[in-house]
C-alpha cells in the first residue's frame, strides 16, 4: 500500500504537467520490479490526437524500454481509471496490474464494458482517490 502511495505520487505529478499545458489532468507511471520505467500525460490537445491518453503514452514508453510487447510484469500507476480505449490497450499488452486513483462515472471501463481487461489482470482502485476527483473537479470547472 505504501508502494502505491508513493507511485501514485509520481502519476500525480504527471497530472500536473498535462495541466500546466491545458490538457485534461490525468497522468500515469509504469513500473516494473518497483522502478519507473514509463511515464505519461495528457497529449490529445498537443498532439492533436484523440488517443495521446496518459496511458496510451505510457504503454508506447514501458514497451520500449522492455523492447518487448507485452507488460504482464508491470504495474500502471494512473490517477483516474481508464477509458474503454485504455483499458483495451491494457488487454493488448497483458499488463499484470492497474493502479487508479479516482472512478470515472462518465467514461470509465467499468461503467461502460467491465470485463475488458485480461483476466490475469489485477485492479486496485482508490489511491490518493481525493487529490485525484479534486484535480479533475477543478479543471472541469475553470472549462464551463
Amino acid at each position: 500500500m505504501e508502494e502505491d502511495i508513493i507511485f501514485m505520487k509520481q502519476a500525480y505529478a504527471e497530472a500536473l504537467k498535462a495541466l500546466s499545458i491545458d490538457e485534461v489532468p490525468i497522468g500515469a507511471v509504469i513500473t516494473f520490479n518497483g522502478n519507473i520505467i514509463a511515464r505519461g500525460h495528457n497529449l490529445t490537445e498537443t498532439l492533436n490526437d484523440a488517443t495521446a491518453h496518459a496511458e496510451m503514452q505510457s504503454f508506447t514508453a514501458a514497451s520500449n524500454h522492455i523492447g518487448g510487447k507485452y507488460l504482464n510484469d508491470c504495474t500502471l500507476y494512473v490517477t483516474v481509471e481508464p477509458c474503454p480505449m485504455c483499458a483495451a490497450a491494457a488487454y493488448w499488452v497483458q499488463l499484470g496490474r492497474i493502479v487508479y486513483g479516482t472512478p470515472d462515472i462518465k467514461r470509465g471501463y467499468t461503467t461502460i464494458h467491465s470485463n475488458i481487461l485480461h483476466p490475469k489482470t489485477k485492479v486496485t482502485k482508490g489511491i490518493m482517490a481525493d487529490e485525484c476527483q479534486k484535480l479533475m473537479t477543478d479543471f472541469f470547472k475553470k472549462k464551463r
